[in-house]
């Protein structure tokens, strides 16, 4: 028996990515790293009930660069999520399942989210003085 060379299921490299490929890796992304945020978020909480210098501890991270690094990603995949996720509910409800109108939210989903990520940092910049 002739054995093929070609994959038996189509796969990534037989593909073009196609953005709604690319949007769907990158709602699992963000779920991904919403979940990690979370223990951070958890931790930051029992910091907060535990004493003021782990509390300290845990702002002092915060305010860093890598700290605000990681806030303004878990801010991004958040809103991102939200927004995709929106997006999804209205494929359940059968709307936006033609090829037009899914390119147009998918990318009313990617310009929003860093539209959004943007105005809530901002807002909290100008707000609080700075984060931290």
């Amino acid at each position: 028996m002739h054995q093929s060379s070609r994959p038996l299921s189509p796969h990534l490299q037989v593909y073009r990515p196609q953005l709604t490929t690319v949007l769907s890796i990158v709602h699992r992304g963000t779920g991904i790293f919403l979940s990690l945020g979370s223990i951070l978020l958890v931790l930051w909480l029992l910091a907060l009930a535990q004493s003021s210098v782990a509390f300290a501890t845990v702002q002092s991270f915060d305010s860093a660069w890598y700290g605000q690094l990681l806030l303004l990603g878990w801010t991004f995949s958040l809103v991102y999520h939200l927004l995709n996720g929106l997006r999804h509910l209205g494929w359940d409800a059968g709307w936006g399942l033609d090829i037009p109108r899914a390119y147009a939210t998918g990318w009313t989903v990617v310009f929003l989210s860093f539209v959004l990520t943007g105005a809530i940092w901002a807002f909290v910049m100008l707000s609080k003085g700075g984060v931290a």
